[in-house]
């Protein structure tokens, strides 16, 4: 018999991207960290779990909407989260728009060089139509031309998103070795032997100090605004726990306030188990 998971551990959600932000590969990581896979799967060796049918694995793209569920744990409490993979292809619209309806929440990918493309602006109105909450995460902050705040201020300008970003990245392009994550003000980096699943983490570097602290208050405030106690809180100059931020942010998301935004790199192994952190912690159950 199946073991049936409690309502607010699960999490029914869509990855919507354009073709080149790196979905499928950003899946395969999604599958390999939850263990749902034991290998990874890579796109150009046409052999990722979601990407099924022939015609798919020849083009290296996805078409149908794929659904795989997978199991992660957060804080020490079990989690399951079912994951929608929908075509970013431009022809494969109407698939995309049937699985919004049902999805609760969504990771929208975006590329860390190309940013915010036609089909992105597309699927994020699709998204608005059917009041999904969102979080991001910019991919691909390995490439060359990497430039995460640009991508922040696209999503800002051409999707009239509140984007707010929840780490910011150490290093852009070949230099990318991890994040600074600005609610808990620390630096994470990332352990490549271990293909990203170990990790150190640091004071942050005093060259990033004023961004970091510029941004989080910028976060705190965008997310306070939708949490009335926090509010009052914050508005009497009282300083809120990591716990109270992450509270705020995951009511200002639920309400689409704000699209909290994170950054790694799935091809790197970077990044990956955050956003899945981030998918309990910021969307509906």
């Amino acid at each position: 018999m199946e073991r049936r998971t409690p309502l607010e551990r699960l999490r029914n959600i869509g990855i919507m991207a354009h073709i080149d932000a790196g979905k499928t590969t950003t899946t395969e990581r999604v599958l390999f960290y939850t263990g749902r896979t034991h290998r990874l799967g890579e796109v150009h060796h046409g052999d990722a779990t979601m990407d099924w049918m022939e015609q798919e694995q020849e083009r290296g793209i996805t078409i149908t909407s794929a659904a795989t569920t997978c199991n992660w744990t957060h804080d020490g409490e079990p989690y399951r989260i079912n994951i929608i993979d929908t075509p970013g292809h431009v022809d494969f619209t109407v698939e995309v728009e049937r699985s919004l309806r049902v999805l609760d929440g969504a990771v929208a990918l975006f590329c860390a060089v190309g940013g915010v493309e036609p089909q992105s602006e597309t699927v994020w109105r699709q998204a608005d139509k059917y009041g999904v909450p969102r979080i991001a995460f910019v991919n691909k902050m390995d490439r060359v031309g990497a430039d995460f705040m640009n991508v922040v201020g696209m999503m800002r300008d051409r999707l009239g998103a509140n984007a707010q970003p929840l780490q910011i990245p150490l290093g852009e392009g070949e230099l990318y070795t991890g994040m600074v994550d600005l609610i808990r003000e620390v630096k994470v980096v990332y352990d490549d032997e271990s293909l990203g699943a170990r990790w150190t983490e640091g004071p942050v570097p005093d060259a990033l100090a004023d961004e970091v602290a510029e941004l989080r208050s910028a976060l705190v405030e965008a997310a306070v605004e939708y949490d009335e106690p926090m509010l009052e809180k914050y508005l009497e100059g009282e300083e809120l726990t990591e716990d109270e931020i992450r509270g705020a942010v995951r009511k200002a998301t639920l309400a689409n306030g704000i699209t909290p935004i994170l950054c790694g790199s799935a091809f790197k192994n970077k990044g990956v188990q955050r956003l899945l952190d981030a998918v309990i912690d910021f969307l509906p159950s």
